[in-house]
């Protein structure tokens, strides 16, 4: 057998169970039914208004249509679960069954269609429509419909969010027809577009909702050394910021559409240069040492990598130049100070004739002065003046003079 014969067969056995059970639950109020194949065994999941007159007594009701579903429709092991619909307004299988009888019962098509579609918008639903066709008010067929709200006839909105449900009536004329469609109260069009707050996308993300005016809570920062400690303002204390007020346009709607975290902050600070801060932190330093006569020092900009740092210089005072001996003229050195020998009595015969020595004291050497920094070249030193002249004659004659009476 083909696999799509199959298939047919399997949907046509489905559709008799559907109609058969539609037939016994007629009066608790057929609401649907769904058929699940499980390895188990075939799982009947079915919904009415009233479960307990399709379970029976000692649940001897729903055993007897569990036996006829398996010998009649070769299900293999069917369970079935009934279950009570929540909101019996908004399932079109009921509201079509109570339209049909109550047009057995002999309403007025055109009162009971009305009052339906009432029931129905009361329940909460964007939309309903009921069709009712057959033989209304003569011999002759015609359909009559009823429309309130959103109804989609095509498309995938339709087949998402429209409910069907049909009833056959029973009259004297002949049978008629009921259709209801239903649109879910839960069912977004697709022209229906949805902003969100900011406070809504804050809820869906499961974050804090900021509210304006209270003192925001500072975020946990590590301990700090007792040195580096700086005490915190008292929140209480702290002035309140205004809170930032962040533009959604359109096209941030969707899943992917996230608030960053700065745009809920206060403003940022303008922006100052590290150079300036260092700055300001140097003048009021000085400020606080001296006091306001005293000038500030123009701060000197920093060596940059290419130029080496000049440090600033001792000042050396260079020693005075003396004129320098020429080739000409000796080099005259100061000589030390002799002092005149005493005058003693001429020595007799029996003593020995004693010379006295002349104390010659040598000239102190004193350590030679660092050159300048910036020493230029000496020049040739000028000649002696004349008044140096005489004096270095006078010290050579007087050193003569006591060589000659040593002798003598």
């Amino acid at each position: 057998m083909a696999s799509e014969r199959k298939f047919v067969i399997e949907n046509i056995r489905r559709a008799l169970l559907k109609e058969y059970i539609r037939k016994e639950t007629e009066r608790a109020g057929f609401g649907g039914l769904d058929i699940q194949r499980t390895p188990m065994g075939t799982r009947i999941i079915l919904t009415a208004e009233r479960p307990g007159m399709i379970i029976g007594r000692k649940g001897g009701t729903i055993k007897e249509l569990t036996d006829n579903i398996e010998h009649r429709f070769k299900f293999d092991n069917p369970r079935i679960e009934v279950q009570e619909d929540p909101d019996p307004a908004l399932n079109p299988h009921i509201m079509a069954q109570k339209l049909a009888s109550a047009l057995e019962r002999g309403w007025h098509f055109r009162r009971a269609g009305h009052s339906t579609v009432r029931r129905i918008m009361d329940g909460g639903a964007r939309g309903c429509q009921v069709i009712i066709s057959g033989k209304l008010t003569g011999e002759r067929h015609r359909t009559e419909k009823f429309r309130e709200g959103h109804v989609k006839y095509c498309g995938e909105t339709k087949k998402q969010w429209m409910k069907e449900g049909f009833a056959i009536a029973k009259k004297k004329p002949g049978v008629i027809g009921i259709k209801v469609q239903i649109m879910d109260k839960n069912a977004r069009l697709p022209d229906e577009v949805h902003i969100l707050t900011v406070e809504e996308k804050l809820k869906l993300d499961g974050k804090s909702i900021p509210i304006p005016g209270a003192p925001v809570a500072a975020p946990a920062t590590p301990e700090a050394k007792p040195t580096d400690a700086v005490p915190a303002p008292d929140a209480a204390t702290a002035p309140a910021k205004p809170h930032k007020e962040v533009e959604i346009s359109e096209t941030d709607v969707g899943e992917e559409f996230a608030i960053d975290e700065k745009d809920i902050k206060d403003k940022k600070k303008p922006v100052v240069s590290k150079k300036k801060e260092k700055r300001k932190e140097k003048v009021a330093k000085l400020k606080e040492d001296k006091p306001e006569d005293a000038k500030v020092p123009e701060a000197k900009p920093a060596p940059t990598a290419t130029q080496p740092k000049v440090e600033p210089k001792a000042e050396v005072k260079a020693p005075e130049a003396k004129p320098a001996p020429t080739a000409t003229q000796p080099k005259v050195e100061p000589k030390a100070e002799v002092k005149a020998p005493e005058t003693k009595p001429a020595p007799t015969a029996t003593q020995p004739k004693v010379e006295p020595k002349a104390e010659v004291k040598a000239p102190e050497t004193k350590p030679a002065p660092p050159p300048a920094p910036e020493a230029k070249p000496a020049t040739p030193a000028a000649e002696a003046k004349p008044g140096e002249k005489k004096k270095a004659d006078d010290l050579d004659a007087l050193l003569d003079k006591l060589e000659s009476d040593l002798k003598s």
